[in-house]
């Protein structure tokens, strides 16, 4: 069992004092309040918290000690994800596309059986069985082009089973031509995705289906192999699976308005759409670690500067076949 949920060393800790922490501590945050230290020290901190300008490793935040306390808080209050997430990201970076995936899938798994997590499901009642969509996902092609859009507005575009296994059918095009040269991601409505329909959570038979469903028949894959040719625009609100899924894209394209959540750690659980994999590949683990135990909206700008999406620009309305 972990003494502390949460441990804060200064940001030029030394390799001994880091891994002492770690033994008693879920997470390893370093605080900064001067110049930050070589990347290389950095490097081995689950996320570094600074005062000023700050490379990858870190998070530049406004006041130091007042983020440290928010993130103990929010750390505290689920501590079994925070620490699952802090070790997933520790080292799945070194792993194959596809092993990491497996081994997001298997800690997602483990947290679907932890008491966070249930105690979530308590706390959000019994939902009745979404609403299906006659067309969950539209697909327009052009030449060497294939539009798919997200069409289900009036559940925000949710990643449920509905759109999720349209939208791989839709990509199963896309791998399976070869006429089919460039792919454009995009969302019907006001927002590109809500993330997974909360009203189908905890619905799986038990932990090893979900994960077999997760790593079978999930999107994330495949989008991983056709990155380079897609490009996504976004907008509205892009949350958990709805920023994990167009990080794999060679190119995201993001309307100023844009804000970006990974709001699972509050259920007790961790990204489970593949974002431990293709967030890490875009900002690095440590400003990944930061969004997903904050919970924090990030703005477009600033998912701009992080590397997250490529370029900030006014929406194309008829692209987006907003409805």
């Amino acid at each position: 069992m972990l003494r502390d949920p949460v441990a804060f060393v200064p940001a030029d800790a030394g390799p001994v004092e880091v891994e002492a922490a770690r033994r008693d501590a879920g997470v390893v945050v370093g605080v900064c309040r001067g110049a930050p230290p070589d990347r290389a020290v950095l490097a081995g901190l689950d996320l570094t918290l600074a005062s000023g300008p700050a490379p990858r490793e870190a998070v530049a935040v406004p006041d130091v000690d007042a983020a440290a306390e928010a993130l103990a808080a929010r750390v505290s209050a689920f501590p079994q994800a925070a620490a699952v997430l802090a070790g997933l990201l520790r080292w799945s970076g070194s792993l194959p596309v596809a092993a990491a995936l497996e081994a997001e899938s298997l800690a997602y798994s483990t947290l679907l059986g932890g008491p966070e997590f249930a105690r979530w499901l308590v706390a959000r009642g019994p939902r009745p069985e979404p609403p299906s969509a006659d067309e969950p996902v539209l697909l327009r092609r052009d030449d060497g082009g294939l539009r798919i859009t997200l069409h289900h507005p009036q559940r925000r575009n949710a990643y449920g089973r509905q759109l999720r296994d349209a939208l791989v059918d839709a990509l199963a095009v896309a791998e399976l031509d070869p006429t089919v040269e460039r792919v454009v991601l995009d969302g019907a409505g006001p927002d590109f995705c809500s993330g997974g329909d909360l009203d189908e959570f905890g619905t799986a038979a038990d932990p090893v289906t979900a994960h077999l469903v997760r790593t079978r028949a999930g999107a994330a894959a495949p989008l991983s192999r056709l990155g380079p040719r897609v490009e996504a625009r976004l907008h509205g609100s892009c949350i958990g699976a709805g920023i994990e899924l167009p990080a794999w894209a060679g190119r995201v394209v993001a309307a100023p308005g844009t804000r970006f959540v990974l709001p699972e750690l509050a259920m007790g659980l961790l990204p489970g759409a593949g974002g431990t994999v293709s967030l890490p590949r875009r900002i690095g683990r440590w400003r990944t670690l930061w969004l997903a135990l904050t919970g924090v909206a990030l703005d477009a700008a600033t998912a701009r500067e992080w590397g997250l999406v490529d370029e900030v620009a006014p929406e194309d309305v008829e692209g987006q076949q907003r409805t």
